[in-house]
């Protein structure tokens, strides 16, 4: 049956959530990112960096409501498709004003799109989420986060034999950080988001079930990375659009590069000088 037949009756509606935006999730990821100010080491910090809302409005559901793969089977916003398979594909978050640590924050969740898409390797579903945040009765945080998913595939995705190039060099970016997640981090990453999807900390999993070379990092910590890249400049980011291309594996050295325009910062993961994994435009004030 095509996806589009899945869906054609699919109309969620809205959802809404409040967060009281408690500081311990901020200080828990300071210290797995190794972030001195937020992590209370520094000066007091009174609002989220960029992507940090993240770490809040989380849903824990049941064990026995998780798949085999570690996503829950079921989900308000989770198509009605057999046999799904999610990737997180990217995003858009526009900030209107920063999210303030201990205060309780109102989210609004919409269906903003849901469409099918036909390549070579079959149908696709994209889903894209919308999340509106309030704080004090004001607008703070527009999101729209963009999901793609498979139907009825085995899992077994044998990624490319054909070796990199070697690790990225900095070249001419003005900005540039290498570094690799090791199973430490992305478990602890993991436990901060609510991410219970195997691929993140089995590694026998990932290697025999899904067909990875290894643990997979997760695709909202590469963008986290991304934003706190575009921030260490000291300007705050009003904006960020991001695209999760390709996988990193956990222990592979990947760069974080980038550079500063006059009000746009477009930056990238690579895990190799030609190898682009990510790619995001952070706007700054």
């Amino acid at each position: 049956m095509s996806l589009e037949k899945h869906v054609a009756e699919w109309a969620p509606g809205e959802v809404a959530s409040e967060d009281p935006i408690a500081p311990g999730p901020a200080r828990a990821l300071a210290g797995v990112l190794g972030e001195r100010d937020l992590r209370g080491d520094g000066p007091p910090v009174s609002v989220l960096p960029l992507l940090w809302h993240w770490l809040y409005f989380l849903d824990w559901p049941a064990h026995e409501e998780l798949g085999p793969d570690g996503h829950p089977l079921e989900g308000h916003f989770l198509p009605p498709i057999p046999d799904r398979r999610r990737m997180f594909a990217g995003g858009r978050v526009r900030v209107e004003e920063p999210l303030e640590i201990g205060r309780t924050a109102r989210r609004v969740s919409t269906l903003a799109d849901a469409a099918v898409k036909h390549g070579r390797s079959g149908e696709t579903l994209f889903v894209t989420v919308r999340h509106e945040i309030h704080q004090g009765g004001r607008p703070r945080l527009v999101e729209e986060q963009d999901f793609a998913y498979r139907s009825g595939e085995s899992g077994q995705r044998r990624m490319p034999a054909e070796p990199k190039s070697g690790p990225p060099d900095r070249g001419t970016e003005p900005w540039w950080s290498l570094t690799a997640a090791d199973p430490v981090l992305l478990f602890r990453f993991s436990a901060l988001t609510a991410n219970a999807h195997r691929i993140h900390y089995d590694a026998p999993y990932a290697r025999t079930v899904e067909g990875y070379p290894g643990l997979v990092v997760h695709g909202p910590l590469l963008a986290v990375l991304l934003a706190g890249r575009a921030e260490a400049a000291g300007q705050p980011a009003t904006a960020m659009r991001y695209r999760l291309r390709s996988p990193v594996f956990a222990g592979e050295p990947f760069a974080v590069t980038g550079g500063p325009g006059d009000n746009e910062v477009e930056l990238s993961v690579r895990t190799a000088p030609a190898e682009v994994n990510a790619t995001a435009t952070v706007v700054r004030s």
